[in-house]
């Protein structure tokens, strides 16, 4: 009833705000992504314009379409399958695999299914983890309680829908999800193939939404009772917070640039309108952008001071270091084509990060082993 309630307040109030949508932001809003410093100026420190990238080793092999990743505690992963619609918890330590459960309603086609996860907030004494998918008619997130001391297979209570009604598609159905420093929800959609909703301030397609844990409008959103934090995004398919609460999130672009945003409450970022850097204006311009042969990005991770982005077509993992919310240096390319297609990223505490593949999604071309979460080491 909350996810009905938050599309039907949307469709009454989006269109009632002021031209482009740029008004400011409350103070409330402003605070949840506030830049200590001003923009583009450096934090703390500044990383080196040159890093490095390890494989320490190979976690786990022979998931099936990985797509959605949430580490629980210091020693497991929960790992979504796009295709099939199940969670597998996999340990870090030994790489064993147990399967936690099918989540229902999943309806996988093309780029849908199975995509984002997060835990609660709460997660300690709540236990709901909260799943973003695409079903017969849309896509929608639910939460479902994560009981693991049941027989495997069975570890999954019955899905809660908390919000629904994102656009979907054969393409384009965005899905990562992610809770903030302010805990709240923030959701990347995709404009399901239908350029013109990601202007349509009346859609949820091509925004990052935000949302309480119980999928309501988040209170002070740029516009009262509308979920949509920002828009004119194509397909975000990546978001992180750096350590200074700041999002950024990454995007496909269409033919020519392929973007990492910085995000900020009541930003349009262009699309359709404007793909890369535009210059200035109206639209915010990313703050690095790709050839799309050399990403179409997917996840993205803040750890050592950068922006690592996993590229899908590109085949490769990206370091954007960062000065404030500005690049401090060129975008460095590391594992190009050794591990195929790179569909997420995960800090994984210090210089360390979770890499999962996504070989098996009907794009990649499948090796023995595939697909598989990597450990690294960065700086």
């Amino acid at each position: 009833m909350a996810a009905v309630l938050a599309s039907s307040a949307l469709l009454l109030t989006a269109g009632c705000s002021s031209g482009s949508g740029d008004a400011a932001p409350s103070p409330s809003v402003s605070g949840a992504t506030a830049n200590p410093s001003p923009s583009g100026s450096p934090g703390a420190s500044t990383p080196p314009a040159k890093g490095s990238v390890e494989v320490v080793r190979t976690v786990a092999t022979g998931l099936k379409s990985p797509w959605g990743v949430a580490p629980v505690g210091d020693d497991a992963l929960l790992v979504a399958s796009r295709d099939e619609g199940t969670v597998t918890r996999v340990d870090t330590s030994s790489g064993k695999k147990t399967e936690v459960g099918e989540v229902p309603g999943v309806a996988p086609e093309g780029e849908g299914g199975l995509l984002g996860l997060a835990l609660s907030p709460g997660f300690s004494s709540d236990h709901y983890l909260y799943a973003y998918f695409t079903s017969a008619s849309d896509n929608r997130i639910v939460r479902m309680l994560y009981r693991p001391d049941r027989p495997a297979g069975e570890q999954l209570g019955e899905p809660d829908v908390v919000f629904r009604g994102i656009p979907k598609a054969f393409v384009h159905n965005g899905g990562r999800i992610a809770f903030g420093p302010d805990k709240l929800l923030y959701v990347g959609t995709g404009e399901a193939g239908d350029e013109e909703l990601s202007q349509d301030r009346e859609s949820l397609g091509g925004k990052i939404l935000r949302l309480t844990p119980e999928g309501e409008p988040a209170p002070g959103n740029p516009s009262p009772d509308s979920p949509v934090f920002s828009w004119g995004h194509r397909n975000v398919q990546g978001l992180a917070f750096d350590d200074r609460q700041r999002l950024f999130a990454a995007e496909f672009g269409q033919d020519t640039w392929d973007e990492v945003n910085h995000i900020e409450p009541g930003g349009n970022y262009g699309w359709p309108e404007q793909e890369g850097k535009g210059g200035g204006g109206e639209f915010r311009d990313p703050l690095a952008q790709w050839s799309t042969d050399e990403a179409s990005p997917s996840g993205i991770a803040y750890a050592e001071g950068s922006v690592w982005m996993a590229g899908l077509r590109g085949e490769r993992l990206w370091r954007i270091p960062l000065a404030g919310t500005e690049a401090s240096a060129e975008p460095q390319a590391f594992l190009e084509g050794k591990y195929g297609r790179l569909r997420t990223v995960v800090a994984a505490g210090g210089d360390r990060l979770w890499l999962v593949t996504s070989n098996t999604d009907g794009r990649g071309e499948p090796k023995d082993g595939d697909d598989r979460v990597l450990e690294l080491r960065v700086r």
